[in-house]
């Protein structure tokens, strides 16, 4: 048994019976305390997609989570820079309109969410380093145009798997 105290646990214990019935565990809580029963895996599962939901994501994009290849990463946005206001890193993420964020999710395959400083990823690990790189870039300076071409480039690039083929 887990116990979690979350800001948004009234969020989730709203949607527990769609959580409890794509995981097998019994959710139940009050207040901030959310408790979690089930198998050790099925409650570590579980406590990464409501952790997930606690940083913003949908609770569809959270449930990616339970499948094997799939991995929730963060970023703290002040471990990678000096700067101190961390406002405008946070708005050379977002970008004009959101438009910087949703094309990186869209070029890396990954769900993100920028959570006060620290960036949430949802993803396979080859696409969540790719995110992570792109991420990295745009808090160092580079230009937002030039990050959207190295994820282009790395899009294009096949990895043995993609074409059906196994490494020994």
């Amino acid at each position: 048994m887990k116990i979690l105290v979350l800001e948004n646990a009234g969020k989730i214990l709203r949607e527990r019976k769609k959580i409890e019935k794509n995981l097998d565990v019994k959710i139940t809580g009050k207040g901030k305390k959310i408790e979690i029963k089930g198998s050790e895996i099925d409650e570590y599962v579980a406590c990464c997609i409501l952790e997930a939901i606690e940083a913003g994501f949908s609770i569809e994009n959270s449930i990616a989570l339970k499948e094997q290849d799939y991995l929730l990463e963060k970023i703290q946005i002040k471990n990678l820079t000096k700067r101190k206001n961390l406002s405008q890193v946070r708005a050379r993420i977002i970008g004009k309109n959101g438009k910087t964020l949703d094309l990186i999710e869209e070029l890396s395959d990954c769900f993100i969410v920028l959570h006060a400083n620290i960036v949430y990823i949802i993803g396979r690990a080859e696409d969540i380093k790719k995110a992570i790189n792109a991420i990295t870039k745009i808090i160092h300076g580079s230009k937002q145009s030039s990050v959207y071409s190295y994820l282009e480039k790395q899009k294009k690039i096949y990895h043995p798997e993609d074409l059906g083929l196994k490494i020994k």
